[in-house]
């Protein structure tokens, strides 16, 4: 159950029932009082009602990092180390006896049968203090690099059977005592991005995926895994489904994350879901379904290369704003949107200040970058700026002022809101 690639997407708290990337928010808000400079009133627009009942959003745990190693957990290290030091003292001892005369052939038999405790006879007479004190240091230090190197390919060989019964068991109690935590359903590339981002927060998340090789590298990464398949019931309830606070299904399969949210809801009605969609007709389903947001991967990354390659000139403004924590989904739960348009020659915006335009718009809409024909940007421009021909704005309004935008810019150009 793996995922093919799609552009990464960091998701925040949205309004239930609400689309990612489909530009149309999808909770109620209140009208009244504009964020705009002048404060002045917003037009009253009529809010669709969500037929479903609200869910309240709960926050997700955050828990220490999963410990998925132990004491012992690196038998090639310790092989290493065993190797190296047994080395040292060979080499030590033979310098030592070729420095009272022996023979390089002499000392290196007499090293290698010491340390190995073959028990042969000694292959010149140990009768001076000298002889006497490398020998004793040999057969304490050979001997002892010896039993450690032994223990250390006993390891090599063992321990890895070992650690991975006793890895899924500590595993296993590990997941058994999350609560208020999330299931990752997918451990493709955006999973792998989520998972991520999850662990950064130090938010308590079990991943669920079905292909084994996939779930082996999510526990060499650290995390809570089960290999499973998260269309059935047994592997939800294994990943804490009835105790867990959200669940993200990204699954590269419509058909498997619109089951994974049917089945997820039935077992924890109280569970927020967020659940991914490939195609833009499966966003309805997914909703019927039970999940709370829908994030459209194509479509955020196909809207997104758009605004680059029509607005140059405002991507380092915007690239800005995406990395401020999700800013433009703080927008979206205040049902605002960020949108750039182009002053067009001879449209009325032409040559008025940013305060006048903002006063035509009635609170529809204030300006927050001014991008100049000639390459200057100007943001939090103030109220007596005056726009010019072809000067990009990007501005911060409501969903309706379409026709406000139109009677002012005459943006025959403008790009549609970022959504």
């Amino acid at each position: 159950m793996n995922e093919e690639d799609a552009p990464r997407s960091s998701t925040q708290a949205l309004p239930v029932g609400e689309v990612v990337g489909s530009g149309h928010p999808g909770s109620e808000r209140s009208d009244g009082e504009f964020p705009g400079r002048g404060g002045e009133k917003a037009p009253e627009t009529a809010a669709k009602p969500d037929p479903r009942p609200a869910r309240q959003s709960r926050p997700i745990r955050r828990v220490p990092r999963p410990r998925m190693t132990g004491l012992l957990d690196s038998p090639v290290r310790n092989l290493t180390v065993g190797v190296i030091y047994t080395i040292l003292v060979m080499i030590g001892a033979t310098v030592a006896y070729m420095a009272v005369g022996w023979s390089f052939r002499d000392a290196l038999y007499m090293v290698i049968i010491t340390i190995y405790t073959v028990g042969f006879g000694e292959v010149r007479p140990i009768n001076t203090p000298a002889l006497n004190v490398i020998t004793i240091a040999l057969i304490m230090l050979g001997c002892t690099g010896i039993i450690f190197l032994t223990g250390a390919l006993v390891q090599f060989i063992t321990l890895s059977q070992l650690n991975k019964v006793m890895g899924l068991k500590r595993m296993n109690s590990q997941i058994d005592q999350l609560k208020g935590h999330v299931v990752v359903c997918g451990f493709g590339r955006l999973g792998n991005a989520l998972a991520k981002t999850l662990s950064a927060s130090s938010a308590g998340f079990v991943v669920l995926e079905y292909n084994e090789s996939r779930a082996e590298e999510a526990r060499e990464q650290g995390y809570l895994c089960i290999h499973g398949d998260a269309t059935t019931e047994a592997a939800l309830i294994a990943a804490g489904i009835m105790r867990a606070n959200a669940l993200a299904t990204v699954l590269s399969n419509d058909a498997l994350n619109v089951f994974i949210t049917l089945s997820a809801r039935a077992l924890n009605p109280a569970l927020s879901i967020v659940a991914r969609g490939e195609r833009a007709s499966t966003e309805s389903k997914l909703i019927q379904a039970g999940a709370d947001k829908v994030v459209l991967p194509t479509h955020i990354g196909a809207e997104r290369a758009a605004e680059l390659l029509l607005y140059q000139e405002s991507a380092r403004f915007i690239d800005g704003l995406e990395r401020s924590h999700g800013f433009q989904r703080v927008l979206h739960n205040f049902g605002m949107e960020l949108e750039v348009v182009t002053a067009a020659p001879q449209s009325p915006a032409v040559y008025m200040t940013v305060a006048a335009i903002e006063r035509q718009a009635k609170g529809a809409f204030f300006i927050v970058q001014i991008n100049r024909r000639d390459g200057d940007v100007h943001t939090a421009p103030p109220a007596d700026t005056v726009i010019g021909e072809g000067d990009g704005v990007v501005l911060i309004g409501r969903p309706n002022r379409a026709s406000i935008l139109t009677s002012l810019f005459e943006a025959q150009q403008r790009l549609g809101p970022r959504g």
